[in-house]
């Protein structure tokens, strides 16, 4: 199929290259206009108790937790006095006036609530709900920020809530993915031609990345028209693409040029490299595609939009690597050495610097093994200890306005009044005084649970265990023919250990009737618990399909094993440094981020699955040079060797430019983002460095012929389906006579 495949690349050359450019105008002017489709949420699970009663309070109560707060100061004196106090019922009146705005309330219209203002009393919050989806908050915000943060008569406005603090995440992740962009490609190149020695050669790979980023922003462009795509699915495209292109692309070029320097004319080198670097590209591309397409099995559209742009990049860059690319080095032939920067001397197989370093190791291979393991261990060990929450405002840069809000919130009031937990009823029985007495009882109970510092009801507001105001005014409706609601308002941190704790509190306290419990904590609770239940599917489905396309490329049973296990003991180590960085906060200072104590329950699913298709990436390319040196020699330890030095400035080169486009990434001021590049980083680097010239010779060498052992039946099932790396016996691809004389020459001696 592959030599049919490279056959075609070049007859048809023109017509593929002439298509391609076509399409990729085509997706850059459809799918260039793809960040204005995109969403800015997507963490819960749309299934889960705090989903449904959070969509049970907006249709039946039209009420939610506020996403709309505005802090009002004082210029001088206490928000208590007459003229603040007037101009503060104002502000309260005229925002609920708005069209788009659901509910509004305040410390004045409330009757002067103590946990609605600071702790000095020159400060208190206007509360806000804006009614619709993400995407229409999202543009509703937009316009009322600036509307309303104010500096005039006797107090200063501003505006934060969950609404700002994810529309300017938005606007953070659109501007730092710019600055990547400028920071990648200078050095991409230039990695590139220092790589090739040539800038022809060097420019090849960033074409591919150009083709995958960009047919991707079409695809992602195309699925907002059937579903919600999270606007971080960008951050992966962009680094995927770029990384991914360049990767396939370095083998593909690479791969040319040796079969150029064999003697093949560039027709047959084009076509032996697709037959046999060509397969392991496919191979690769497989084993990143399923990593990522795991997923899928994970409900919030966050992950699954990683899928779908993680698919699409992966499908798109093996394409250009195995169509596009060909077709351009039939066309460009010798000339892929014009333009020389750099010459470097080639030297033989068995005098490179890889080699060296396999023999080296596999003298010594329990010493090896046993130290470099316990080193990712230990670097591993910080992971026991991980604790996970969602992201709220401290993601962002503390300049940021709404940081800065809800900065000041959290440091003078008492309580967190925009982040309390909604119990809502599920049909309790008419309104009555039967019902006023249930709802009396049960709010006087939760009150008295550590961690609430109050809870609102239609029949009051209690604390400790006992009625303290009237219940509120119109303006906040707790109860309506279909069931009634309560506010759980907390006096810890809603997005912590002590969250979670209180959303177990409340749902197991008895209710007189069936409830609902929604609001931060019990998202975190809900979608870490919809997180775990899945996992073992994800990884179950990427360790099978990584086995099976493994065996079918080595047909053995041992390699794919091993390349699982060394895969995850390179992740362990990445994630426990995660932990040291980013929950402990060591080296905050350095990267700019404010830790919580915490890290993005996302946000190491997510990173598994990509890291692990990377990790996997650089395993193909390793193991496809040594079973095709296995298959012509015999040796297992000559083709571990020879494996190694062929595949290793290779290699190299990839994790060096994939490294510098999640470092790139790195320079985000969204931390999750920046989480994402350190921890993307610091796996390609150490599946680059210590997997593949330390472990996985020492694994080799102590296995001997042992790595190629299957039992006989998968032996038998393998010689019929299995796709091996050599070639079948070469037959020279018929030249155009388009071709140069001096070209077609070479190619009918050869006939």
């Amino acid at each position: 199929m592959l030599s049919r495949l490279g056959r075609f690349t070049v007859r048809r050359r023109r017509w593929v290259i002439v298509s391609t450019l076509l399409g990729v105008v085509v997706a850059g002017v459809v799918g260039g206009g793809v960040f204005e489709r995109l969403s800015g949420g997507g963490f819960a699970d749309p299934d889960a108790e705090s989903t449904v009663g959070e969509e049970r309070l907006e249709r039946v109560f039209r009420t939610g937790d506020p996403n709309l707060v505005l802090l009002v100061t004082a210029r001088d004196g206490s928000v208590d006095d007459p003229a603040v106090a007037a101009e503060g019922i104002a502000l309260t009146e005229e925002l609920l006036a708005e069209r788009d705005i659901r509910q509004a309330f305040s410390y004045w219209t409330l009757g002067s609530p103590p946990p609605l203002r600071s702790d000095d009393a020159s400060q208190a919050l206007v509360l806000a709900r804006i009614a619709g989806d993400e995407d229409e908050v999202d543009a509703v915000i937009e316009q009322l920020a600036p509307e309303y943060t104010r500096s005039d008569g006797d107090m200063t406005v501003d505006v934060g809530g969950q609404a700002q603090v994810f529309r300017q995440i938005s606007t953070q992740v659109e501007s730092d993915l710019q600055r990547a962009e400028i920071i990648t490609f200078p050095v991409v190149l230039i990695l590139l031609v220092l790589v090739f020695g040539g800038v022809i050669a060097a420019g090849l790979p960033l074409a591919i990345g150009g083709i995958a980023v960009v047919g991707t922003f079409l695809v992602l462009s195309l699925l907002t028209i059937v579903t919600d795509v999270s606007i971080f699915s960008i951050n992966l495209t962009t680094a995927l693409g770029i990384g991914l292109g360049i990767d396939y692309s370095l083998f593909i070029v690479s791969r040319f040029r040796e079969e150029m320097r064999a003697g093949l004319a560039p027709a047959d080198a084009v076509v032996r490299t697709v037959e046999t670097a060509g397969r392991t590209v496919l191979f690769s591309a497989l084993t990143v595609a399923i990593s990522l397409a795991a997923l899928l099995v994970f409900p919030m559209y966050f992950l699954r939009s990683f899928a779908y742009a993680g698919v699409a990049v992966v499908a798109l860059a093996s394409f250009g690597a195995l169509v596009f690319l060909p077709s351009l080095l039939a066309a460009i032939g010798p000339r892929i050495d014009r333009l020389i920067v750099l010459r470097r001397k080639e030297r033989s197989d068995a005098s490179g610097m890889w080699h060296r370093i396999a023999t080296f190791v596999m003298r010594r291979p329990w010493p090896v093994a046993v130290s470099i393991v316990a080193l990712l261990l230990a670097l591993g060990a910080p992971f026991l200890g991980a604790r996970f929450g969602l992201p709220d405002d401290r993601v962002l840069p503390e300049t940021t306005s709404s940081r800065q809000v809800q900065d000041r919130i959290r440091e003078n009031f008492s309580s967190q009044e925009a982040a309390a937990l909604s119990v809502v009823s599920v049909e309790p029985g008419p309104v009555g005084a039967a019902r006023d007495a249930e709802v009396d009882a049960y709010a006087a109970e939760l009150s008295s649970i550590d961690g609430v510092a109050r809870v609102d009801a239609s029949t009051g507001s209690y604390s400790a265990g006992r009625l303290v105001a009237p219940p509120s005014p119109a303006s906040v409706r707790f109860e309506g023919a279909d069931g009634t609601w309560i506010a759980v308002v907390p006096a810890i941190e809603p997005i912590s250990e002590e969250g979670e704790r209180l959303v177990e509190s409340v749902r197991s306290t008895p209710a007189p009737f069936e409830t609902l419990v929604t609001g931060p904590s019990a998202q975190l609770v809900d979608t870490t618990d919809s997180l775990v239940e899945r996992l073992p599917l994800a990884a179950a489905i990427i360790g099978l399909v990584t086995f099976v396309l493994l065996f079918l490329m080595t047909g053995s049973v041992l390699v794919p094993i091993k390349a699982i296990v060394l895969n995850l003991l390179s992740l362990t180590a990445t994630f426990g440094a995660l932990v040291w960085i980013f929950q402990d906060g060591n080296l905050s200072g350095l990267l700019d981020f404010t830790a919580t104590g915490t890290l993005d329950t996302s946000m190491p699913i997510l990173m598994f699955c990509i890291a692990f298709g990377l990790s996997m990436d650089y395993e193909v390319f390793l193991l496809s040079r040594i079973k095709e040196e296995y298959d012509r020699t015999g040796n297992n330890l000559s083709s571990v060797a020879m494996g190694l030095e062929r595949t290793g400035r290779i290699v190299t080169a990839a994790a060096a430019v994939l490294s510098v486009v999640f470092i790139a990434f790195a320079t985000s001021g969204i931390t999750f983002i920046k989480m994402f590049g350190v921890g993307m980083a610091l796996a390609v680097v150490m599946d680059a460095t210590l997997i593949r010239a330390a472990l996985v010779p020492a694994f080799m060498r102590l296995a001997g012929n042992a790595n190629w052992w299957a039992p006989r039946p998968l032996r038998r099932l393998y010689e019929r389906i299995g796709l091996r790396e050599a070639p079948e016996p070469f037959t020279p691809v018929p030249v155009p006579d388009v071709l140069p004389n001096p070209e077609r020459r070479r190619s009918e001696e050869r006939v």
